[in-house]
């Protein structure tokens, strides 16, 4: 396996607390990884810096970058979402899907239907139409459907029923 995320003593603080402390590890193509950790512990500020999106102290390299330097180039080979799901509210479904196409050019359309058909999703409502959980599941398949060699997902089950 190749090696796509390697943090090796990651720390930042926020004042006198710590979010990572000597953090280090490794992530592996194909792998799936959970960060699992009470609020606070720094799991979202470790996925901030595999994304180049904070300052940190240590050595992290994703997909042989440093994401500090040159941050557009790695964000042309991974995709994020965050645990809050922003989506236009007047926005239809279809439109949705529109737009990303319109936009990403590794999204896969075919894809990304194929996983709303699995939904009660209708493709005519407006995301202001839409229940928690939908939008939570159509955010998810808009961003599945990009084809790419890191995702990062920040609580991608927020508002998921168990079931």
């Amino acid at each position: 396996m190749n090696t796509v995320v390697r943090a090796n003593h990651l720390n930042k603080r926020f004042g006198a607390t710590r979010a990572m402390d000597d953090l280090s590890f490794t992530v592996e193509k194909g792998s799936i990884t959970g960060l699992i950790g009470p609020n606070g512990a720094g799991k979202t500020t470790t996925l901030k810096a595999i994304l180049g999106l904070t300052s940190f102290e240590g050595e992290l390299d994703v997909l042989g970058m440093d994401p500090r330097k040159g941050r557009h180039h790695l964000m042309e080979r991974v995709c994020f979402i965050a645990d809050v799901g922003v989506l236009p509210r007047w926005m239809k479904v279809r439109e949705a899907l529109d737009f990303v196409e319109g936009v990403h050019p590794r999204f896969n359309r075919h894809k990304a239907e194929t996983m709303l058909a699995a939904t009660t999703i209708d493709k005519k409502l407006k995301v202001a139409q839409l229940s928690k959980g939908m939008v939570t599941q159509l955010h998810l398949a808009l961003i599945l459907a990009i084809e790419v060699e890191l995702l990062v997902l920040d609580e991608p089950t927020l508002g998921l029923d168990i079931l």
